[in-house]
């Protein structure tokens, strides 16, 4: 049964909620209470869960699913919106087409005629170094000797022809060896260069196949709107890339003009093509059955549970809204017609309420810098609206005198102390600095009484390389393999309150030894750091009041007094410049 009753008489929301900025209404929380009441209490992998709820016929409840696609969907969640997965079916067919050239790739590497042709380019192209080092040292040598002659008092016309005679034997013997080896060296590359060609053409063709498969798996997503349109995964994104990204749409050389077209390997650019695995999340699936069966969707959340995965962060039983890279534009299509709550609105855009801000507090200003308070909900630079920003206001306050050049930056969630430059060459002194690590930066954050649990050591380290999500900007994800190298000390102080109601809190300082985007958050939130998210933090965590991320200390040098300044604001004190 795909349909499940809500045990619970709360209202109904006047609007559809955000699926990318939401906190789940009190329906949505008792759905996701009833499931996960089913769900194993201690799962050996996390899963992304989804509730959606629906009406129909005067009839209120609920359709469940999870993100990804599982041979077995299960009867109580709604199934996937195309099943691939069928043994006999096209998909797997030419998937196992592209096992099967995996395999001979495998095989071929690790063939003994392969190694063997290996060693053997390798065997000879040392012998030939070595062999050639030996006959220019005899050269040198002999050359050495015929110098130290020469300079004698007196030498024979017979002696100076046999010394020529010798010199031109021994380069005419380099050049044979050189020669001979260059022909062995040649003939072995070949044998090696034959089994590398193989590899190469498995490879292309493993491209071209794998490309082929993917394309037309994604045309068999064919979406529902809620006028009762359809579109297939192609056209969604295409449309959306065409309408919201003229550089991407620009850098795609091939675009066809029929769905046809764009349906077959060569018809749509690599740049419009949506990501691995889109389609497959809750919240496409929800609406898709929703949509097929009649049901009026209301408002839907997604939750995770069970272990966090390596890379991105996701905490048990935390509510998260859709990714960006693989739902917005499938959202964006299936939900055209639904009346939606704050729409246009992103939270992983804008994190915090919006306040309109006309100053900041400046601590310390001269003629080539100043150090300001920055409030929490104000971006340090100017963003794609119209927003405020410290850029922008202290452009405004120093019009005609000087412009603002942005040394560093905090999130806009953050507050704290930032230095900014009012000249070119102050701004890069101060950047030398900042890439000198000379500049030293202590940060005050808020954790949950959980993290106590963890019994982690009073002080530490972090080491955790960190890149961008490519599907979820402007999230970041831990990655060891190619990420770049972030450092964080820390230090547990003792316990604090905070907000209005005066809530128990762990306080820590962090001290960032390298500035990575999100460094402080994804540290604080991943299992391999501290493994309980700031207070606040709607990224990798959940919401408050606001993030409670603070820049409390800042000292540097003075590039024109060279006198080394310190400054500190209590994460208290900069309550009083909102």
């Amino acid at each position: 049964m795909k349909f499940h009753p809500i045990l619970s008489k709360q209202p109904l929301p006047a609007r559809f909620n955000n699926p990318f900025d939401y906190e789940p209404d009190a329906l949505c929380r008792a759905a996701a209470k009833q499931l996960q009441a089913n769900l194993p209490m201690t799962p050996t992998e996390g899963k992304m869960y989804g509730v959606l709820i629906v009406e129909r016929d005067g009839e209120i409840g609920y359709l469940q699913a999870y993100s990804g696609q599982i041979a077995d969907e299960g009867e109580d969640s709604v199934p996937a919106v195309f099943d691939y997965l069928q043994p006999d079916g096209y998909f797997k067919i030419h998937e196992a087409e592209i096992t099967h050239l995996n395999t001979q790739i495998a095989q071929l590497k690790a063939s003994t005629a392969y190694r063997q042709a290996q060693e053997r380019l390798k065997k000879i192209q040392q012998e030939a170094e070595k062999a050639i080092e030996e006959a220019r040292k005899v050269m040198q040598g002999a050359k050495f000797l015929r110098d130290k002659r020469r300079k004698e008092a007196f030498i024979s016309e017979e002696e100076r022809n046999e010394m020529t005679r010798q010199s031109q034997f021994l380069k005419a013997e380099l050049h044979r060896k050189k020669q001979a080896y260059a022909e062995q060296i040649t003939a072995a590359q070949t044998a090696v260069n034959d089994f590398q060609d193989q590899i190469t053409a498995w490879k292309r063709e493993r491209k071209m196949k794998s490309d082929r498969l993917q394309r037309w798996l994604f045309s068999q997503f064919s979406l529902l709107n809620a006028h009762g349109e359809r579109k297939n995964l192609l056209d969604i994104f295409r449309d959306y890339y065409l309408k919201n990204s003229p550089a991407r749409t620009k850098a795609a050389h091939v675009i066809a003009s029929t769905p046809a077209e764009r349906a077959t390997e060569e018809g749509l650019a690599p740049s419009l093509l949506p990501p691995s695995g889109a389609g497959e999340c809750c919240e496409p699936k929800l609406l898709q059955y929703a949509f097929l069966h009649g049901y009026k969707p209301i408002s839907m959340a997604m939750f995770w549970w069970g272990p966090s995965p390596k890379t991105e962060i996701r905490q048990h039983g935390y509510y998260y809204p859709a990714c960006n890279g693989k739902c917005k534009p499938i959202l964006e299509w299936m939900l055209e017609g639904i009346d939606i709550e704050n729409k246009g609105h992103n939270e992983a855009e804008n994190e915090t309420k919006t306040t309109l801000f006309t100053d900041v507090k400046i601590l310390y200003e001269d003629d080539y810098l100043a150090v300001v308070a920055k409030p929490s909900g104000l971006l340090s630079v100017p963003g794609k609206g119209c927003q405020p920003s410290v850029y922008s206001v202290l452009k405004g306050r120093w019009q005609g005198k000087n412009d603002a050049f942005m040394v560093h930056r905090l999130d806009m969630a953050t507050s704290g102390l930032l230095v900014v430059a009012r000249t070119s060459k102050i701004y890069k002194a101060l950047q030398e600095q900042f890439i000198g690590r000379t500049v030293k930066k202590k940060y005050v954050a808020l954790l949950p009484l959980s993290v106590l649990d963890k019994q982690l050591p009073a002080s530490g380290r972090i080491e955790l390389p960190l890149s961008p999500d490519p599907n979820d900007r402007p999230r970041q994800r831990a990655d060891t393999a190619n990420g770049k190298p972030a450092i964080t000390e820390y230090r547990i102080i003792g316990k604090a309150t905070y907000g209005k109601e005066a809530l128990e809190a762990v306080k820590i300082e962090l001290y960032p030894l390298t500035g990575r985007t999100h460094q402080l958050r994804i540290h604080c939130a991943h299992p391999d750091g501290l493994g309980t998210p700031i207070i606040g933090d709607s990224l990798y965590g959940q919401r408050s009041e606001r993030l409670w991320l603070h820049a409390e200390y800042l000292e540097f040098t003075h590039p024109i007094t060279q006198e080394r300044m310190n400054f500190t604001l209590p994460l208290k004190e900069s309550l009083d410049c909102l």
